[in-house]
């Protein structure tokens, strides 16, 4: 029965996560048409969610036969690698494509200014700003001097090239990313970052009309005043994944799931702990399909788990457990490729998660190993009281329970017996001072 509830629960969950992976975001509209402005907000940190969010959303797009893309976005920035694949979606795109940070209050930081400038038209509401693009470490943190100059000479050069290829100010471009300068939407536009300022996506539809953008198909002319105004909201999918795309959260969910499954493995039967771990690790793993994992630190943590799993049944002494913890640690050090676990995360983390590894295979260790407390085994050793006169058979006080006893001399009623085997319903004991 418990396993039949076990693989309900997991049946259930299967059905549920398979439904996240088939559900479209949805759109607002009815019927596909030619006239239509098809626009995609993106707001927070960019991420792999958020590049395929909208890598999806451009498909969307030409599956509706849109004439404009509008990407609306308020970022503070996020990953190198997410942000090049949302730029070549944008650049390389057969529907032109407008970047507008909006609304009032907005920003285009750091990752977004690439964004921004890599569209056919950037633009930008009042009360916006640009810039602060210095590349830093996924916690924040300046990147070590050496990688630094190398990181900092190809991004510079990254955002002039794609400055250059609009037709827009590489050297501000460069001076964000160098210096962290950052300008309002109005300094932008004297600047030459934007092509123009919109209050609103009807003042920025009415602006752009008439305006040439180069396709890789050709120049066309926008011709946007009557475009009818279509959203592409993100659907539960979208919003999960955006949720725990996060590699601190990916790898919470990850740890729960090791220490469930573990605790149910050296418990079975609880079933609780199993639970929750298998569905923390189908949410880990979720997300883990657009983080870059290292598989060599994924490896190592697994190992660390068998570790600990091994120190129950061998008597290592406690080197298992520690081979356990030190995997457990460069498995976490090494699980993401271009970003980093924030450490103010991790080492609490693997203290909780390592000591309770720890504590479990000792508790598992000593019960494998104890003396059975019941049954016929159980009594072997135990010492009770004569309650009726061995001579060959008798009775006895043993374990809270009257057993028929035999022994190989005559044991007096009131002396202490101790029990040396088990023989059916019969119990051989012998005096506790006999030799």
């Amino acid at each position: 029965m418990r396993r039949l509830y076990i693989f309900k629960i997991l049946l259930i969950l299967g059905i549920i996560i398979t439904g996240f992976y088939s559900m479209e975001s949805l759109v607002s509209g009815g019927e596909d048409v030619a006239s239509e402005a098809f626009i995609i907000e993106l707001q927070g940190p960019i991420s792999p969610a958020s590049a395929t969010f909208l890598s999806r959303g451009f498909r969307e797009a030409e599956k509706r036969n849109a004439s404009l893309i509008i990407i609306m976005l308020d970022t503070p920035g996020g990953l190198a690698s997410s942000m090049r694949s949302m730029v070549k979606e944008i650049m390389n795109s057969s529907i032109p494509v407008v970047v507008y940070v909006a609304p009032k209050g907005a920003g285009a930081a750091s990752a977004g200014v690439m964004v921004t400038i890599s569209a056919h038209i950037a633009a930008m509401a009042p009360g916006t700003n640009i810039g602060a693009a210095h590349p830093v470490t996924a916690g924040g943190k300046d990147i070590p001097r050496t990688m630094s100059q190398k990181v900092l000479n190809d991004m510079a050069s990254y955002g002039r090239s794609i400055a250059k290829d609009k037709g827009r100010n590489g050297s501000w471009v460069e001076m964000a990313i160098r210096e962290s300068v950052s300008i309002t939407a109005e300094e932008a536009l004297k600047k030459n970052v934007i092509d123009l300022v919109a209050n609103d996506l009807d003042e920025l539809l009415q602006k752009i009309d008439g305006r040439e953008v180069k396709l890789k198909q050709g120049t066309i002319t926008l011709h946007t005043k009557k475009l009818r105004k279509v959203y592409y909201k993100p659907g539960i999918r979208d919003k999960i994944l955006r949720t725990i795309s996060d590699p601190n959260i990916a790898y919470i969910l990850m740890m729960i799931g090791l220490a469930g499954l573990y605790f149910e493995l050296a418990h079975p039967g609880v079933i609780f702990p199993g639970v929750i771990g298998a569905i923390s690790l189908i949410l880990a793993f979720y997300s883990f399909q657009t983080l870059p994992v290292n598989y060599a630190g994924l490896i190592l943590i697994a190992l660390g788990i068998i570790f600990f799993i091994a120190e129950i049944k061998v008597t290592s002494y406690g080197a298992l457990s520690l081979g356990g913890l030190i995997s457990l640690t460069l498995g976490s050090i090494m699980l993401f490729e271009d970003l980093r676990v924030s450490l103010k995360l991790m080492a609490p983390t693997i203290v909780l998660v390592g000591g309770f590894f720890v504590v479990v295979s000792t508790l598992a260790f000593r019960a494998y190993r104890s003396k059975p407390k019941s049954g016929t085994e159980g009594m072997i050793g135990e010492v009770g009281v004569v309650k009726k006169a061995i001579d060959r058979e008798g009775l006895v006080f043993v374990h809270g329970e009257y057993w028929r006893a035999r022994a190989d001399e005559r044991i007096e009623q009131g002396e202490e017996v101790v029990v040396k085997g088990v023989k059916g319903l019969i119990l051989e004991v012998e005096k506790v001072n006999s030799k």
